[in-house]
């Protein structure tokens, strides 16, 4: 309970003045948080931009890249739902978050000092599961300062903050390539955002040690999670299956020459800022519309297919904008609606299970995806529509559970 709740009467005055700080700490709450994520996405998104030809220098094959990239996303992914479970089990929010972050961070600067692709792929693999153990436990800990700001608005606003860092890390890391020519230097330079990540997150845990006396808890208990919640986790499988990676778009822009090469990473920073933005608009229009809005996400995402593997520069650059839609909802308010479906003591492990779920069934979905464009582009723009077409009819039923209980 927050520290005003008081056994005997409490005047509203002062219940009103408490409620108002403690909006206030939420909102900065939040924002640390953004900036140790700006600065952490800084870090591991401009060593990722460079871990393909820095494991080539080393002498890895394209077979060795394509498995540790592939394996670190499934080990980033798959373990969210130990660590997840973990925090719940035993409340140490902070020190599985902070142990993540260390682990998260530390990883891309000592890729400087590797001597062979093994070590290399050694601290790529680590740098993932650094990631999975934190993400879990990080967003619990944000759910319950959303509860004060709304939850689709801190969510949203934490994301755009994160794409901020995700567009800035690359671009760092392709001017020290230029000014000084070597991938050391890259991944050294990196110590810098990696250390401010540290430091930001050591000042929230000393300024903010009980993240849960945002929020009173408002669930009757249960042993396990809500139908709604199930339901919702099928919908985000469905649009994580048919969401295309922008690698094998990159990969259709180089093939059929629809983009010219050096066109095609400004391609993708269009499609991260609009992320930023969408995540941000869909955040607010979670917060007054509710669930409602992912159906309204999906129909808008699920058009980028046929526009970005059957359009021309143009049309395709329209279809990396629908796909930044997509990419900002499905990082913001996806999460925060976990948030309002599941007691606080729980909310750990339900985005453990989300994150993981979400994980497999972006990987299953990408490499069907793969195996579909060879076979045809009509096959792959079938099935990514169909997929998160498919998610709509979930949501509705989501939304109305959600309706109901209110009712009650």
């Amino acid at each position: 309970m927050i520290g005003f709740v008081h056994t005997g009467m409490v005047r509203k005055e002062e219940m009103m003045e408490a409620k108002d700080l403690s909006k206030s700490d939420a909102l900065k709450f939040v924002l640390i948080l953004g900036v140790s994520s700006l600065f952490a996405d800084m870090t591991y998104e401009g060593a990722r931009s460079i871990t393909g030809p820095y494991l080539a220098v080393l002498g890895a094959s394209a077979t060795v890249v394509g498995t540790v990239a592939g394996f670190g996303e499934l080990v980033g992914y798959g373990l969210r739902l130990f660590s997840g479970y973990a925090s719940d089990r035993t409340g140490k929010y902070w020190t599985i978050t902070l142990a993540g972050y260390f682990l998260n961070m530390v990883a891309v600067p000592l890729l400087a000092l590797a001597g062979s692709w093994e070590t290399a792929a050694f601290l790529m693999i680590t740098e993932r599961t650094g990631k999975a153990i934190r993400t879990p436990a990080r967003d619990a800990m944000l759910s319950h300062a959303t509860h004060q700001v709304g939850r689709g608005w801190g969510f949203g606003l934490h994301e755009a903050m994160d794409q901020v860092g995700a567009t800035l890390g690359p671009l760092v890391v392709a001017a020290v390539l230029y000014l000084r020519g070597d991938y050391r230097n890259g991944f050294a330079i990196l110590l810098v955002p990696a250390l401010l990540t540290l430091g930001v997150l050591l000042a929230a845990r000393w300024f903010y040690p009980r993240p849960r006396d945002f929020e009173i808890e408002t669930h009757i208990e249960m042993k396990g999670f809500p139908r709604s919640f199930w339901l919702y986790l099928a919908a985000v499988a469905l649009v994580a299956a048919g969401y295309a990676d922008f690698p094998l778009i990159a990969y259709h822009f180089h093939k059929g020459s629809t983009v010219p090469e050096n066109w095609i990473p400004i391609y993708y920073a269009v499609a991260m800022g609009i992320d930023a933005l969408a995540a941000l608009l869909f955040g607010r229009l979670f917060d007054r519309i509710g669930i409602s809005i992912l159906i309204v996400v999906s129909l808008l995402s699920s058009i980028f297919a046929p526009m970005v593997f059957l359009g021309n520069f143009y049309v395709a650059l329209a279809g990396m904008a629908l796909w930044g839609v997509g990419m900002g909802a499905q990082e913001s308010i996806m999460r925060a609606a976990v948030a309002g479906m599941v007691p606080m003591s729980r909310r750990g492990s339900a985005y453990g299970i989300f994150n993981t779920a979400y994980g497999v069934f972006w990987f299953l979905g990408s490499a069907l995806m793969g195996v579909l464009y060879d076979v045809s582009i009509v096959a792959i723009i079938s099935f990514s529509v169909a997929a998160q077409l498919a998610s709509i009819p979930m949501f509705l039923l989501v939304a109305r559970e959600g309706k109901h209980l209110h009712h009650e």
